[in-house]
């Protein structure tokens, strides 16, 4: 995969450093400013921007979970007027993600072709991997955060005094069953898939793959009587779940060998899936053409590059889980 070094954008397997021993790691991200709604210091003192309509905008790509994930969250907050978004296309190519036509990324930087641009306009000198998501800053012309754990925090609260919209998905007294459901879904699954994926050892891809189908089995047990993956309550661990999910028979069953198991042989997943894609602005986020000419595009994993026609996913059908308790989405205290 190619990527940034000092500042030069290089194309070809260069960013081999994501593989150890045959198996796949991801690199961390490296921009992780926050927004708070007056400015003052994130979380865990991290350095922040005041919230303001119309000044942060998302770059993403609808193939890629991590970017629907704050897709997700910006459409069910009401943050659609408030933080615009540009596409990327599908394809991965050798010039990274790119936007056709090009997207406006403000008064500083003006247009921009290529995903990579963003990193270079921030940091000249940047060497690594350029991905999606990206939160922009328009107004200063830099990346604010690349970290889509962060991004869904940010967007979950930062908001909330323009908006008017209280609704919490990471409210306090759930934080522990949240986290705990989060660590396991991103280091089994979310990343597992692509563990399995781009596996370059059977022994490595044989372990990621029996990772995936042992949390599969988990959750389907879990949500036989549970509506959300917290209880009655709809948060954050739903939307890193989801975006995992809908991806998975369309493409991670077959680009990624993920092939044990289809999501629609799970009776209480694939309800859980259709409940998810359901809820209001939720389907909109969701582009399955573009996932998968994005995930079939990768050439070491389909050299042909032919896309599959099936298979043949409903996710508007009736989910049947109206009889398991939910109470929505929590209220911010």
């Amino acid at each position: 995969m190619p990527q940034l070094v000092n500042g030069v954008w290089e194309k070809g397997d260069v960013a081999a450093s994501e593989m150890k021993g045959g198996a796949f790691h991801r690199e961390p991200t490296s921009f992780r400013t926050w927004i708070t709604p007056d400015g003052s210091p994130g979380p865990d003192g991290q350095p922040a921007l005041a919230a303001e309509p119309g000044r942060f905008q998302l770059f993403v790509a609808y193939i890629c979970p991590w970017a629907s994930r704050t897709l997700m969250m910006r459409s069910i907050k009401g943050l659609t007027d408030i933080i615009p978004v540009a596409i990327s296309e599908p394809e991965l190519g050798d010039n990274g993600w790119t936007y056709d036509p090009p997207a406006d990324a403000g008064p500083r930087v003006g247009p921009v072709r290529h995903q990579h641009e963003l990193y270079t306009a921030s940091d000249p000198r940047f060497t690594g991997k350029v991905s999606v998501p990206v939160l922009w800053d328009r107004k200063e012309g830099r990346i604010v955060n690349n970290e889509s754990a962060d991004i869904l925090r940010i967007l979950n609260g930062a908001f909330d005094g323009i908006t008017g919209d209280r609704r919490d998905l990471y409210p306090a007294h759930l934080r522990p069953e949240i986290d705990r459901w989060n660590a396991v879904i991103y280091d089994t699954l979310n990343n597992g898939v692509y563990r399995a994926g781009f596996a370059r050892t059977q022994s490595a891809y044989e372990d990621a793959v029996t990772s995936v189908f042992a949390t599969l089995d988990r959750l389907d047990a879990h949500l036989a009587h549970n509506r959300y993956i917290a209880g009655q309550h709809l948060t954050e661990a739903d939307i890193r779940l989801f975006v995992t999910l809908v991806r998975f028979d369309a493409a991670y069953h077959g680009a990624f060998k993920c092939n044990l198991r289809r999501i629609a042989d799970y009776a209480h997943l694939q309800a859980y899936l259709r409940d998810i894609y359901q809820w209001p602005g939720v389907a909109e986020t969701v582009r399955i053409v573009h996932i998968k000419r994005g995930y079939y595009s990768i050439a070491h994993i389909n050299p042909t590059g032919i896309v599959p026609l099936g298979p043949d996913l409903d996710f508007a059908s009736p989910h049947g889980r109206d009889g398991l308790p939910s109470a929505g989405i929590a209220g911010r205290g």
